[in-house]
């Protein structure tokens, strides 16, 4: 039988989630995590991703809608996320990208009152039986490990 590791999910899994919100502290913090920080917007790998290389792009405003966010932070957000995804395909040569958001809880979104771009690199064949039998997602690599190649190659 073979054996999955993934210790930074059981973090997630049992501790309390904050009340405060991730996306608003995490500059705040200086979250090792963030990849690039922009004027109104920002880059930062998911620290509890859904494959190797998930990187989320969030507005420092705490806004919960594409159509809240004013010109300037839609632009850089755009930006960003071409940024972020030609230092994955140089960082981790993935195949293709799940590019998107979820708006509200309904949706799926996590946290659903701030706004985030998920950028989730693919692979052929990445996906298996494992979230459908056992609600577990393998990652192939640490997140600090991957976070150096993304780091390396941006410009």
């Amino acid at each position: 039988m073979n054996n999955l590791w993934a210790p930074w999910r059981t973090e997630y899994i049992t501790s309390p989630k904050e009340s405060v919100c991730v996306f608003c502290n995490a500059p705040k913090n200086k979250d090792p995590l963030i990849l690039r920080e922009g004027e109104t917007c920002f880059a930062i790998m998911n620290r509890f991703p859904y494959n190797t290389g998930h990187c989320m792009i969030a507005p420092y405003r705490h806004v919960g809608d594409l159509t809240d966010i004013n010109p300037q932070e839609s632009l850089e957000l755009m930006s960003l996320i071409q940024t972020i995804m030609k230092a994955l395909r140089q960082a981790l040569t993935p195949q293709g990208f799940n590019v998107g958001c979820n708006i509200g809880a309904v949706a799926g979104a996590g946290i659903a009152d701030h706004l985030h771009i998920h950028i989730v690199p693919r692979w052929n064949g990445d996906t298996n039986f494992m979230p459908v039998i056992s609600d577990a997602h393998i990652i192939s690599e640490h997140i600090e490990k991957t976070r150096d190649k993304i780091l390396r190659n941006l410009p």
